[in-house]
Order: C-alpha cells, then structure tokens, then sequence
C-alpha cells in the first residue's frame, strides 16, 4: 500500500511582499551606490574646500571639510550595511535602516551645499528604509494561513 503524500507547499508571496524582496535587492544596490558616492563626496570636502558653493544663509553651519569628514565615514559605513543586505545577514537590514535614517538627517543638514542631491539622496533612502522594513523574507517563518 503507497502512500500518496503531496509535496510541502511553498508559502505564497502577497505583491507587497514581492516588491519588497526586490526592493530589498534594490535597496542593498541603492546602499552600496550612495556610500560610495558619499565617499567620493567626503574626499572632494577634504581634499577642496572649496568644491561646494552655500546656496544662502542656514541655521546648520559646518566647515565643508568637517562636512567631508561626516561623508566619508558615513559613506564606508553605509557601503558595507549595503554589502551586508545584498548578502542577506539580518544585522545588514537593521542597520541598513538605521543608517539610512542617519543618512536622510545629514542630506537635511547638506542642503544648503547640494539642495537637489540632498533631496534626491533623502527620497533614496526612504526607499530604502520602505524596503527592509517590509521585505518577509526576515523575521523566520513567513508562511501566513
């Protein structure tokens, strides 16, 4: 006498979930980019002070080399959170979306330096914070009735 025995079920993604797994994917991509990129703007504060021109007067004054200083550790540390996402660690994800918070709190800060790469670099990361907060694929089961 056989038994018939159904294969175990795959739980099923909602959309919201599958954008999210993207989203992460995209996020991890979109974190390893920006740290670079803040990196690179790090050595431009440090190496001229020059580089970037005050578009008007601002409550939150820093010397633009301090500014570059801020950028390049922040970028080294954002690019290896997005190292971490892409690899899929769970310590990644937490402090993807704990730096990508820190990240929008300094481009606020930078507006008066770079306003609309600020902005742009603010709307990214909310992105990012979006996709590793949503994604099921952390967190153990995501199997749901």
């Amino acid at each position: 006498m056989s038994q018939n025995t159904a294969p175990p079920r795959e739980p099923k993604k909602s959309a919201s979930g599958a954008w999210a797994a993207g989203g992460t994917l995209f996020a991890g991509v979109l974190m390893l980019v920006t740290g670079f990129l803040d990196i690179f703007q790090g050595i431009a504060g440090i190496a001229e002070d020059d580089v970037y021109a005050r578009v008007g007067d601002y409550v939150f004054k820093f010397n633009l080399t301090t500014w570059g200083w801020i950028h390049l550790a922040l970028g080294v540390v954002v690019a290896i959170a997005g190292y971490g996402i892409l690899k899929g660690a769970e310590w990644g994800r937490i402090a993807g979306i704990a730096l990508a918070s820190l990240n929008i709190v300094m481009h606020f800060l930078f507006l008066p330096y770079q306003p609309w790469w600020a902005l742009f670099s603010m709307a990214i990361s909310v992105f990012v914070i979006w996709a590793l907060a949503t994604d099921e694929s952390y967190g153990g089961n995501t199997a749901r009735p």
